[in-house]
Parts: C-alpha cells; structure tokens; sequence
C-alpha cells in the first residue's frame, strides 16, 4: 500500500496579485543563478532535512516541495517581499542559509495542505469505537439473541415467529428474494409490513402510509427508526468483504428492544465480542438440523445417472449451460439458476422445480441457491469444488470452497416437510469426493474480524479540509490514516467505490451526490452497465431529466426473444440497469422521475429473460451454428421473431413511437458482443442489415442486366428505355 505522502497530489503554488514587486525595489533584482545554487546548497544541508522530518515532511514530500520551490522561486517574477528579500541577504552573505527554512516550510503546506490538518483527519478516521456511531441504540437497553445452527435447523423460523407477533419490527435480510419473502409472508399471516430494497418500496398500505413493521435488505435498514424486534439474517456475512460492513451497522445500530441474529456458529464468538463493545450481552439458542444429511459413498461420475430432486451445483456460467444441455440431451427438463439472473426469474425456476406436478425434475444452479430460496432438494452434486474468488487484494483467484460455503450449499439438500425427509450429498468427480467428506465433517473457522466502511459525513469532513483532492483519492487517503481495532474489525474491499469515483471523475458533481452515484451497486466487469452508469451520471451533472423515452433510447427499444445465449447476457445485462436507474431514482426522484414505468418494463424483460432461460438449449445451439449472418435461413429466422415489447400493455407516454419499431436484425457472434458491450445499439444494426440488404439487391439486379435475365412479372423493371433505371444500373456498375 503506498503511503500517505505518496498518495497526495501536491498543488500548484502561484504568487499573489501583486502590481508592485516591493522587494526588487527594496534590495533590487535577483540574480536566478544565484538563487538556483543556493537552493540546491538548501536541499543538501542535513539540518534542514531533519528539522523538515520535526515538522512532518518526510523524504518524498521533502522532495515534492523542493522541486515546487525551486519553480515558483525561478519562475516567479514577484516573489513575497519577505521571500525576496530573504534571499537577496543570502546572496550577499547577511545572512546564513537556514535563514530560508520558515518559507520552505510554509511552501509545503500549501503545496501539501494534509500537513496544516493531519491531527484533525487522523481523528476523523478513528474508527476503533464504532459502537458511538449509533447514539439512539446506545440510548436502549437491548436484548441480543443469537440463533445458531446449520441449514435446515428452523433458526431463522423461530427468529421471525417473534417479528410476526410483535408491535413493530425490522427483517434485515441478504437478498432481494428474501426480503420480499418475509414481505409476503408478513402480509399474509395479517401483519401488514412494508418493502425496503435500494431499488424498490412497496407499501402495505393502499394509501402508502408506513407500517409498523418492515422489511427490507441490510444495507437499507434505518438505525434511526425505534422498532420492538429486529431480525439479522445470515450474520455471518460479518465477514465478508465487500458487504461485512452493512451487518455491522446493523447489529450495533439498529434501534430495537430485541435483536434477534441468525446465522452460523462460526460467527458467535465475534458477535459477543461486537456487542460487549455496545456494553450489552448475547442470549444463545442453538439448533440442530430437522433432516438428515448424508454423504452417498461414491460420486455420480456420469450426468445419466441423475434422478428427480438433483440440483447440480457449478460455479460458472460455462458449466451451467454445458450441463444443462446435455441433461435436456437426455430428454429430461432442467431448471437453470445462477447469480446474473433477474430475481422474478429465479423464483419462476424455483417454482418450476418445486412443483410435484411439473415435469421438470432436476435444477442445475451455481452456489446462489445458498441462501435466499426455498427449494425441495433430495441430493446435492457439486460439479467442482473449484470457486472464483477474490482475495484482500482484489485480485481473482481460484481456490477450494470454504466449509462455510459446503456446508451452506450442501445443506441445501433434504427439506422438512417435503418428500425429501433425508438430504444426500455427492460430488460429480471421483477425486472430489474425499475433499467434500473432509469439508463437511469440519466446523467453519471461527470469524475474528468483521467489516467497516467510511460513511458519507466522514468522507464530506475529509473534502472540506482536502477541498482539492478527488473521491478515489479522499478514500485512499481515508484508509491510509484510518485507526481500526484489527483485532475486530477491518475496512472492507472499496474497489468497486474506486472504480465508480475514478469514472466519473471528470463529470462535475456536488460531493453528496458523486458519493451517491459510487455506491451504486453495478458489476464493473459488464461494459454496458458501466457506460450507462456514465451517462446517467453525465445527463444528472447538467440537471437534465433521465425520463423513460430517454432511457428507451439508450438501451434499444423494443427487445425480442433472445435467440442466441448472447442476447440473453445482453438483456440480463440490460435488466441490471434499469436496477440502477431505480436505485437511482429513489435518491434523485427530481431526475429520474419516471420509476413505474421503469418497473413495468423490467417485469416485461424478466418474461423475455425467463423464455430465454426455459429454452437455454435452443440458444446454445443457435449461439454455436450462427457463425455468421449471412445465410438466409439466419435472416428468415431472425425476420420472424416475435417482439413482446410492442404490445398494448406498453407503459412509455410515447408508446407509438415505440410500438411501431422493428424487431432486432440478424447479428452473428461479432454483433452480438458489441450489442452486449453497449458499442452497438439494435436501431444501428437494423440500418446495417438494410445497408447489407441494399448492397445484395444491388449485386443481383446487376449481375442479372450483364447477362440478359429480364424479371416477366414486371418487364419495366429492367427495361433498358428507362432512364431513370438506367442511371440507377449505370451508378451500381461503377460501385
């Protein structure tokens, strides 16, 4: 990590607007030589190194200013008459070299301003009693009850009994699909309760007034609003990352009698830790699995021997989709899960899966199915026990999975209350087998250290006395000086906050809202959401309006059916943004006003994206022969789509303009990544296919007047008296 001094800009130093240069008319005119030797005599002298270190200046900004003071004292005409005459004395001897030192050091703190208010930053980033942040929970005395036990235990079950039968409560979940469970389950029973994610609210009320109880996911959670009972799911997300931060805030912040937390026993010893900080204490309640869970003596080997109730687990896209047509290969229909997918299609598998009545059997998903769904699983096949992972350095590793995540995933299998009264669990490779049994006949490490993150008011505190330095480097800079209990806590991973505020650098923001924009939750690894992220930064830098038809134009509207896999990553990825624009829009409502029409089209783009899914084998197939576009059964086919966009239930104020557009145009693998990396739009490849089309048309008619085909139907059509045709066939000849 480099340090501090390495991570401030130094500033340009200008003289002041003086007309008069009073010094040259007290002692006269400087002779720059003179003034170049003696500086450099300056810069050697070890007394004026050390006297610089007593006054914080280390080598590197030592140096930095140097340079710094050597241009502004040669390049500026009118130095500081104190400055002037300073060295007109040393020049002529009245006076020793050192005499310098007040000024060089003056001239570091404004090329370093860090160095006028380093005590005052260094308390801003104190972060050792993170429990102080929280004054309303402070103000209670809450009761923290822990709920610990595997998957399958009832944990989370007896955590929410109390929320349903409580005045008011809080349900803080990891997931979307969670939060919206709980929301429906609540209204259900007659709990009326309210929907809180970062891009949605939901009201249980018809007037929209707020309920009593609400919930919502962790990172929406209000530490301000006093509830009776809060429940923390899957606290052992303490630990992660990127996101430990939020379960942080959470367990110390949130302003409720009781607090119930839920999660893996691996994170007891911590949350005790965390809470005796808040001088409270921890009521435990451990669980045991309601099903049992066996390990099968041998791996499955062969995808032929899977049975109803299997769930492949893969930790790829790319393994997903291979196993999935070679399971529908056999003629048996798969349900497909991985993390990219819209969460209205991950339940509409889910429900597919789980329908005793549905003849689909087998679910092939990635490890998103380790929390946030409810699925009648018999046994658990890990394809690998390989995972992509990212380590503190933010680099992309491969690596053996926890025994938290096998134990989590695996848990997966055997379902209380279903047909599935034992869970089994098996890997598909021989070799892997042993590795799994010895994962999970092991307890996950006990958590040491959970996650923090400067909020928006510190980072605001920073800028105020760091005016001219940008977010990424105020965040570095925050970092750098941040005092943490290491033995507790750490700063999560702020990357992808990096990556935003580097960005959007150079699109002039007010501070709030530039922070704002970079905690937007996007994948940076997705070029279309990152150039879109760009723009609706751009279009809110000028005050101007992200209304619907502004967005309709961006991402191309209308959308078909997706026909190759690419066009399903392409309106995945289209989905995610218009997740942005509705995160966006309930932090700047004033410019992205148009929310319900935003959520009215992302519902008709999961049915694109769930039809998609249902034929992901069709698409496979297409992705791999359609090499190119040029054959006329591709034209046909793609002439033929349907677009479900055009129908009458579209919500644009504009929907004729919208209606009437054509469906996407033929596109082979070449188009169909620049459409996914946002470099092409489908207005752009329609005119292309025209141009194609046009060039084609051109060719025939001319190859068909140099060898005398004339078309009977239509004897004018070649007709050599025409002139205007023949002007047309003459220009064709001489492209």
């Amino acid at each position: 990590m480099p340090t501090l001094s390495q991570l401030m800009v130094p500033l340009p130093v200008k003289s002041g607007p003086d007309d008069l240069n009073v010094g040259a008319e007290l002692t006269g005119k400087l002779d720059k030589e003179e003034v170049v030797k003696w500086l450099a005599k300056f810069y050697q002298r070890r007394e004026i190194k050390a006297a610089a270190t007593e006054n914080g200046i280390d080598n590197y900004i030592y140096h930095q200013t140097y340079l710094s003071f050597r241009k502004f004292c040669l390049e500026i005409d009118k130095l500081p008459v104190d400055l002037h005459v300073t060295f007109s004395d040393i020049i002529a001897g009245a006076c020793h070299l050192d005499s310098l030192l007040p000024y060089f050091v003056r001239h570091a703190k404004q090329v370093f301003p860090h160095l006028e208010c380093l005590d005052d930053l260094k308390k801003i980033s104190d972060l050792r009693l993170p429990a102080n942040w929280y004054p309303e929970a402070r103000a209670l005395t809450r009761k923290i009850i822990f709920h610990s036990g595997p998957t399958n235990s009832g944990k989370t079950f007896h955590a929410l009994e109390r929320f349903f039968n409580s005045k008011s409560g809080v349900y803080c979940g990891p997931l979307k699909l969670l939060a919206s469970e709980v929301y429906y389950k609540s209204n259900q029973r007659g709990v009326p309760c309210d929907l809180v994610t970062g891009e949605e609210r939901n009201f249980a009320s018809v007037n929209k007034t707020p309920s009593s109880h609400v919930s919502c996911t962790v990172e929406m959670v209000s530490v301000n609003t006093p509830y009776e009972v809060a429940v923390i799911d899957e606290i052992q997300m303490l630990k992660d990352p990127s996101r430990g931060w939020a379960w942080t805030r959470a367990l110390l912040g949130v302003a409720a009698e009781e607090v119930h937390v839920c999660g893996e026993a691996a994170a007891i010893d911590v949350v005790k830790e965390i809470i005796m900080s808040a001088s409270e204490e921890v009521e435990l309640r451990r669980y045991k699995r309601l099903t049992e869970l066996m390990i099968e003596e041998s791996s499955l080997g062969t995808l032929e021997k899977i049975r109803p109730g299997d769930c492949l687990v893969c930790f790829n896209k790319q393994d997903i989709f291979w196993s999935t047509r070679q399971i529908e290969a056999m003629g048996i229909e798969c349900a497909v899960i991985y993390g990219s997918l819209p969460p209205g299609t991950k339940l509409a598998q889910a429900k597919k899966f789980n329908d005793p009545d549905h003849p689909c059997k087998v679910l092939v998903a990635t490890d998103a199915i380790g929390m946030g769904l409810n699925l009648n699983i018999g046994r658990v096949i890990f394809n690998s026990l390989i995972k992509p992972t990212v380590n503190e350095k933010g680099e992309k590793e491969m690596d053996t999975i926890t025994t938290s995540q096998a134990l989590q995933i695996a848990g997966r299998a055997g379902r209380y209350g279903t047909q599935f009264s034992t869970g089994y669990v098996t890997t598909m490779k021989n070799e892997d087998l042993p590795t799994l049994k010895r994962l999970l006949s092991q307890h996950p490490e006990p958590i040491t250290q959970v996650g923090l993150h400067p909020t928006a008011e510190q980072i605001e505190l920073y800028a105020y006395h760091l005016p001219h330095a940008n977010l990424s480097n105020l965040i570095d800079i925050f970092v750098n000086l941040s005092t943490v209990d290491d033995s507790l806590y750490f700063i999560c991973n702020i990357d992808d906050f990096k990556f935003l505020a580097d960005m959007i650098q150079h699109v002039p923001l007010p501070l709030r809202a530039r922070y704002v924009f970079c905690c937007a939750p996007i994948n940076r690894k997705i070029p279309f959401v990152c150039s879109m992220f760009l723009k609706f930064a751009r279009q809110y830098s000028r005050n101007e309006v992200l209304s619907f038809d502004w967005l309709g134009r961006q991402i191309g509207l209308p959308f078909a059916c997706p026909n190759t896999l690419l066009d399903l990553v392409h309106l995945e990825s289209v989905f995610d943004v218009l997740d942005l624009y509705l995160w966006l829009s309930y932090r700047f409502q004033d410019l992205f006003p148009d929310a319900s029409l935003v959520r009215d089209m992302q519902k008709e783009l999961d049915c694109l994206i769930q039809a998609g899914v249902a034929q992901l084998t069709r698409l496979l197939i297409n992705s791999e022969t359609k090499v190119s576009s040029g054959t006329s059964q591709a034209v046909e086919a793609e002439e033929n789509r349907p677009v479900l966009f055009t129908k009458k239930t579209l919500y644009s104020h504009d929907r004729n303009a919208i209606a009437s557009g054509n469906p996407l145009s033929s596109h082979g693998r070449i188009a169909d990544r620049l459409l996914s990396e946002g470099l092409l739009t489908p207005k752009m490849l329609e005119e292309l296919k025209k141009e194609w089309q046009f060039q084609k048309d051109c060719e025939k008619e001319s190859f068909e007047a140099s060898n005398g085909f004339v078309d009977k139907s239509n004897p004018a059509k070649h007709s050599k008296n025409d002139p205007l045709n023949t002007r047309r066939l003459n220009r064709k000849r001489r492209t």
